[in-house]
């Protein structure tokens, strides 16, 4: 159930019988030769996916979050480290207020990981009511990691685990082959310009691309770990 589809007061009556949501987050920054919302686009997916059947309403996706490796690739946005926890506390305090106990945020994106810290300090906040947020990377989350290491161990950015029919863009020309694997530990300690000469085309390293069919089975086990979170992954309370 997209909240976009609802109006306030069909949320509203949601709120009588249920109090879990979902917030995707994601990202707007450089994926090779895949969409620039790669990011964004497979955390709404995946989370409208998951919750369908249960009903549970999805948040349309953030679109933006913290990518300063990436800035040197024209079209990649990012937000400071301050600016993003903030934007997260007014969400998670917003969907609190309006009677929300079980938020999932469903993130897309490996830099937005810091927003687990605001996370465990927010649930904490002095004199709140009690809030379960679950902050859950979809896309290296086990099960789901499982699925993609039956195919390829090197899962790198802009490589093939993101690229899915509805992440490729028309007039882009994908290439067969695999990009070098930059060391991931020089890929955490350098400047946007020195990322973009490491990585001329975005792809920090692996193949471009494999079979649909393959990639179906790495994204029905993202869908299914997600629901099964919004299921069974609260405290009993």
């Amino acid at each position: 159930m997209r909240v976009f589809d609802s109006n306030w007061m069909q949320i509203s009556d949601y709120l009588e019988r249920d109090d879990r949501i979902v917030l995707p987050v994601g990202s707007t920054e450089q994926h090779g030769y895949l969409s620039l919302g790669t990011d964004a686009l497979l955390a709404e997916r995946v989370s409208v996916e998951a919750a369908e059947p249960l009903g549970v309403p999805v948040l349309p996706v953030l679109p933006f979050g913290m990518a300063p490796y990436f800035t040197s690739y024209p079209g990649t946005m990012s937000l400071r480290m301050s600016t993003y926890i903030e934007v997260i506390r007014d969400l998670l305090d917003c969907l609190a207020g309006q009677g929300f106990r079980r938020i999932a945020v469903i993130n897309g994106h490996g830099g937005n990981a810091p927003v687990a810290g605001l996370v465990r300090e927010w649930i904490n906040r002095p004199g709140a009511d009690r809030v379960q947020v679950l902050f859950h990377s979809w896309y290296n989350a086990p099960k789901t990691a499982a699925a993609a290491g039956r195919f390829d161990e090197d899962q790198y950015h802009g490589s093939w685990l993101e690229n899915f029919a509805w992440t490729r863009v028309a007039g882009a020309d994908i290439p067969g082959g695999a990009a070098p694997v930059i060391d991931r530990a020089t890929a955490n300690n350098v400047t946007a310009e020195e990322m973009r000469a490491l990585a001329p085309d975005g792809s920090l390293g692996g193949a471009y691309q494999r079979s649909d069919e393959d990639m179906q089975i790495v994204w029905d086990a993202g869908v299914a770990e997600v629901r099964e979170l919004l299921e069974k992954g609260w405290l009993d309370q």
